[in-house]
């Protein structure tokens, strides 16, 4: 059997047997499940906690939400040091969908189990906002039909990675919904995926999905960023084989004090098994931050934060869509001169208060910048898997093309008059399984083989006049060193892109 045993990933009292809850608090099965973090983890008086959640939402009042999202992932510590991050997912759902159910999955902190414990003791979790029901049918149903899925009491009773997640549901959402809560105490991927499968008719526009992990734990603030990035970046592939790489990589990489880089990591294996498995998910990353970056944390021990979510592919109707207006391309184009200017001239970036950073321009977005001396080209370099803004991006970028691509000498600051700069901005990856979901001209291509990869930019198709195969077997052969067959065998991913220049 294999398993994830290359990381602590829990805090472990000691390996008690499942032990059902099947009967507690039946027929009427009306028992509360007490906050049991509510005053630690978060405010434990009602109108103090409103506050906390207005302030971590009020920077996201201007997002555009979607109808379409399948899931988020979310952190679980104390609101303090992470309630921001949580916040800038739950904003992006619309308040006003109505959920059958909020499937809400997290790892157990303090007890081992064999599996997965549903919890059908408690009709209610009680937060300071009040109750929220718990769904027993689907709780019983799964326990009745799966070996795997049972109930243990302490995996509910004590744990505060689910309970974390309900205030933000009560304080954004406008119609109640009931919630089905998971704790998944094993590493065992054969295992997980058998949960997956189980969820599997659940995973579908009448339900959410909720998953609770942390990332990082108790490397200094550096080591955080350096594994979380790659964790983040793995996760964004929509690739269960690849997180799986990544937190190996992580481990193997011996970064000082990390003891996991995901205490979910089975939580988060099951959702990219579900969402790989539907074709038709988008992953979008919204935030990153660790607990260094709150006025309450240190630098030497953090624990890293992500925020993820999860969006449907099924029609152009409330899809996540991703637009720059004229002025924000203008912004983008100007940083991006500006950035070139002040290396040639050994200064400075200009600060980023100079400019008009809007919401989008702060998203974390990939970039690539083209540089066009008359018309050939001169310089071009990008990154599509991100977790800086698109501001920052574009800018390093253009310094990048500028004076980091290897198949041209440096620019010099006579050119200048003469390029023209373009930037392409890229949506999200998504994974496809034929090339008959590839669309040339109008998508991308990023062919990924074990360490080697390689991409085509939209725009390559038009100035090439290539076939399609021929694309592929160019940015195989080409890009990512395999053979020109090379990207049969290996993962496709699409994306799309906003391009646009100083000329057009």
């Amino acid at each position: 059997m294999k398993t994830f045993n290359f990381l602590k990933t829990m805090i472990l009292l000691s390996l008690i047997l499942p032990i059902s809850c099947q009967g507690k608090g039946k027929p009427e099965n009306k028992q509360i499940r007490s906050a049991v973090v509510a005053g630690t983890f978060y405010p434990g008086e009602e109108s103090t906690l409103i506050h906390q959640l207005e302030t971590f939402f009020k920077p996201f009042n201007e997002e555009k939400t979607v109808d379409n999202t399948a899931a988020v992932i979310v952190p679980h510590a104390g609101y303090v040091f992470s309630g921001g991050v949580a916040s800038s997912a739950f904003a992006r759902i619309n308040p006003d969908k109505t959920y059958d159910h909020i499937f809400l999955i997290g790892p157990s902190h303090y007890v081992a189990i064999k599996g997965a414990s549903v919890n059908n003791e408690f009709g209610f979790y009680q937060t300071p906002l009040g109750k929220v029901k718990v769904d027993t049918e689907v709780c019983d149903k799964l326990i009745k039909d799966y070996p795997f899925f049972f109930c243990h009491h302490d995996a509910h009773n004590r744990e505060h990675c689910l309970e974390i997640q309900l205030p933000f549901i009560q304080y954004h959402f406008k119609h109640e919904t009931s919630i089905v809560p998971i704790i998944i105490g094993t590493q065992s991927v054969e295992i997980i995926r058998k949960i997956a499968n189980a969820l599997k008719p659940y995973f579908n526009e009448k339900n959410l999905f909720v998953i609770s992990s942390d990332f990082s734990h108790y490397p200094t603030y550096e080591g955080a960023e350096k594994s979380d990035k790659k964790t983040g970046a793995s996760i964004e592939t929509l690739s269960p084989d690849n997180f799986i790489e990544a937190l190996q990589q992580n481990s193997d990489a011996e970064i000082s004090g990390l003891v996991t880089s995901a205490c979910g990591q089975s939580a988060i294996l099951t959702l990219l098994y579900l969402s790989s498995d539907a074709k038709n998910i988008s992953v979008h990353h919204i935030m990153y931050r660790n607990s260094g970056d709150s006025e309450y944390g240190e630098k030497d021990r953090v624990v890293g934060y992500h925020s993820f979510l999860f969006t449907r592919n099924q029609s152009d109707t409330g899809k996540m869509k991703f637009s720059l207006s004229d002025n924000e391309k203008n912004e983008l184009l100007k940083m991006a001169r500006e950035s070139i200017n002040s290396k040639l001239k050994n200064k400075e970036l200009p600060d980023s208060l100079t400019y008009n950073l809007t919401a989008t321009l702060r998203m974390p977005c990939g970039a690539f910048v083209t540089l066009n001396e008359n018309d050939r080209l001169r310089g071009c370099i990008g990154r599509f898997i991100v977790h800086q803004p698109l501001y920052e991006i574009v800018r390093e970028m253009a310094v990048a093309a500028a004076f980091q691509d290897s198949r041209f000498p440096d620019v010099e600051e006579h050119e200048m008059k003469n390029i023209n700069i373009e930037i392409s901005v890229l949506s999200p990856l998504k994974k496809i399984n034929s090339i008959d979901e590839f669309s040339l001209g109008k998508q991308g291509i990023y062919i990924k083989q074990g360490m080697r990869s390689g991409t085509f930019l939209p725009q390559v198709a038009k100035e090439t006049g290539w076939t399609k195969e021929e694309f592929l077997g160019h940015c195989s052969r080409d890009k990512a060193g395999l053979s020109w067959d090379g990207w049969k065998e290996a993962e496709l991913f699409t994306y799309e892109a906003i391009v646009f220049s100083e000329s057009k």
